[in-house]
């Protein structure tokens, strides 16, 4: 055997924190490549930084990548279930807006989720504590900081445990979608195209 390949994946998020367990069966099946994780909310320039991959959050328009969706995911508004019995019963949208909203970095999916929905602009749809990463936004909600909109595929878990009750159903697809994406260069070395192909497969559970 040669000496030991590196692969090199930067991501952020949940999206790497619902990964790093599955880690484990990829290192079992490649013992020869090695994985090197760092997860930041910064964009980071894969030639500059010698990155081989990256998870993004985004619109999928990365010039000069190879671009590969991972999900789109679903987004379901959430809450502790102590919470949900101490308010009024939540009968549509709008009564969200009578709450503590919890919100992602970019506090654009609240309203976005809303404007879906047929409710009218309202300011209170902006205001709220903003979380960098998804995990702490979800931990908010399980806290009982309030509502969040996040992930359905995110949590199912914490849902199927009894730590989160979604609110209303009122699912709907996200703008933004996940993507892995990697340096063309890159690709064409097989250390990264079967780390790729890991994350592919995985995805298909949801990552």
């Amino acid at each position: 055997m040669g000496p030991t390949e590196r692969s090199y994946i930067i991501g952020n998020g949940i999206r790497l924190t619902r990964q790093i367990p599955r880690l484990g069966r990829f290192n079992q099946r490649h013992p020869h490549i090695e994985v090197r994780v760092e997860a930041t909310s910064a964009v980071m320039d894969l030639r500059r930084d010698r990155i081989d991959a990256a998870l993004r959050h985004g619109l999928g328009v990365y010039p000069n990548l190879h671009v590969t969706q991972l999900i789109a995911p679903v987004l379901v508004p959430v809450t502790r279930p102590a919470f949900m019995a101490a308010i009024p019963p939540l009968m549509e949208p709008q009564d969200c807006l009578n709450f503590a909203l919890l919100h992602d970095s970019d506090r654009t999916d609240w309203a976005l989720w809303l404007a879906a929905h047929g409710v009218a602009k309202d300011l209170r749809a902006e205001r709220g504590t903003a979380f960098e990463d998804d995990c702490l936004l979800i931990r908010a909600a399980e806290a009982g900081q309030g509502l969040a909109l996040v992930a359905q595929e995110y949590a199912r878990e914490e849902i199927a445990a009894g730590c989160l009750v979604q609110v209303l159903d009122k699912p709907w697809p996200a703008r933004f979608a996940y993507y892995v994406v990697t340096r063309p260069d890159a690709m064409q070395r097989d250390e990264v195209k079967a780390f790729v192909e890991r994350v592919m497969e995985q995805a298909q559970g949801s990552i």
